[in-house]
């Protein structure tokens, strides 16, 4: 009997905002300088698509210092701890398991802007010679620019997905996950990475029967 595979899809969405960087699906106050978004997280099987989870996920600060220098081509010599991010690019995927409290498996501590790097990394697949960080860090699967029907069909959204394929991170309890920029985004890369968006969500578990997608739209 042919063993059935599911697979879960992760949707994240960033959006920076108009002139206040405010959330893109919940309008803030002036006052909140927070680009953020919502992750939408669906179990497909042979019966469909099922919503699981909607969390919002945030760009960190990390990420936002390193946009900075990256737009202007120029490092900020008064910040050491990001070196050469002038040279950095948004190239690389992460999974974890401490996006919740032990106790709560289902109960997701959200995010904050001084994180710097997912609570607890685990490693999707330390064999793959497409990985990098010691399988810690996945490459994306494509990256893609679409339209955005509330600018005017500006080309202002940028689609990334990455898969999770069923030889990766088995018998791990996802519950965050981050993308991270690079100086490159070959196989094998060793660093640095920066952590430059992080979202959690209840925990999903990763066996060989199963396939998440992750879907994650940035608004510019």
């Amino acid at each position: 009997m042919e063993k059935k595979i599911k697979t879960t899809e992760v949707v994240a969405y960033d959006r920076y905002g108009d002139e206040c960087l405010s959330d893109g699906f919940n309008k803030k106050s002036s006052s909140e300088r927070r680009p953020r978004g919502e992750v939408q997280i669906f179990e497909i099987d042979e019966n469909g698509k099922r919503k699981l989870v909607q969390k919002s996920n945030l760009v960190v600060y990390n990420g936002r210092e390193i946009l900075a220098q990256l737009l202007v081509r120029k490092d900020n010599a008064l910040d050491t701890s990001h070196s050469n991010s002038k040279d950095h690019f948004l190239s690389w995927f992460g999974l974890g398991d401490g996006g919740v409290l032990p106790a709560d498996p289902l109960d997701p501590v959200p995010p904050t802007l001084s994180n710097t790097d997912l609570n607890s990394a685990v490693v999707i697949n330390a064999t793959d010679s497409t990985a990098a960080d010691g399988g810690l860090k996945h490459p994306f699967d494509q990256i893609e620019f679409e339209r955005d029907p509330l600018n005017d069909d500006k080309w202002l959204t940028l689609k990334i997905t990455v898969t999770i394929g069923v030889d990766d991170a088995n018998g791990e309890n996802i519950s965050e996950a981050g993308l991270f920029t690079a100086e490159s985004s070959a196989g094998g890369w060793s660093g640095n990475f920066y952590l430059f968006a992080r979202v959690t969500f209840s925990s999903i578990v990763k066996t060989t029967d199963r396939r998440l997608v992750f879907v994650w739209y940035l608004y510019v």
